[in-house]
């Protein structure tokens, strides 16, 4: 499970706003890291505040950098306002989904939920995080006490954040219901997706893994055995 694992409440003091970590860090210290971060006044380019939109929204939603990239480029070729849509596609992850009907915590707490099994969607066991739910998937937690318990402490604990209209939540069956897909007030408020959608044409294609590399060597040799020009 490839995931984030360094420092977490310096990244919510980066952004000044909580993302992960510890919701109390803004409190003692709402200033960026490091030695020059009370006093920092820095301006940034227009590519330095898209960038760092990027990095927020990656953040939010526990991704690595391959991760976001690819949901991204889903995004580019579907129809429809591609911020919103990739919007769409982070919201409707499995873990996110977790998260949001309330059976986690936080979203690093419903993606090992996910991971370790204790999940449902439509009845069948679901362990990969970034599995994407649709309209009319119905997601449970497993029926055994272990997992039923997670669940329902998760619960008891975050009474005060709402579920989002376009999922249910049924309380004792604890189980949750896509009714459609969100809208885009109904997703994450803090970030500017256009500012990410703008950035994209500067950054650099991500290189090509070790399996892409090794069938270009191969159909170079059998271009090679053929006597073909490569």
């Amino acid at each position: 499970m490839a995931r984030y694992t360094g420092p977490t409440t310096r990244i919510s003091r980066r952004f000044g706003q909580y993302i992960i970590g510890s919701a109390k860090v803004l409190e003692r210290r709402n200033f960026p890291p490091g030695q020059h971060g009370p006093k920092s006044r820095r301006k940034l380019s227009e590519y330095a505040v898209g960038l760092a939109e990027k990095q927020k929204l990656r953040y939010i939603y526990g991704l690595l950098e391959r991760q976001f990239r690819r949901t991204f480029a889903i995004a580019k070729r579907e129809r429809g306002v591609t911020g919103e849509r990739f919007l769409q596609l982070l919201e409707t992850r499995l873990d996110s989904v977790v998260y949001l009907l309330g059976f986690a915590k936080s979203r690093a707490a419903a993606r090992q939920l996910v991971n370790h099994g204790h999940v449902r969607v439509n009845g069948r066991k679901v362990d990969i995080a970034s599995y994407s739910v649709v309209q009319g998937d119905e997601v449970e937690m497993k029926a055994v006490n272990s997992s039923r318990q997670l669940a329902t402490r998760a619960i008891e604990e975050n009474r005060a954040r709402v579920v989002p209209g376009w999922l249910t939540r049924n309380d004792e069956a604890l189980k949750g219901t896509v009714t459609r897909l969100p809208t885009r007030d109904e997703m994450e408020p803090s970030i500017n997706e256009q500012l990410i959608v703008e950035l994209w044409p500067h950054r650099r294609q991500l290189p090509p893994s070790r399996a892409a590399q090794l069938h270009r060597g191969q159909r170079h040799q059998l271009d090679q055995d053929r006597g073909r020009e490569p």
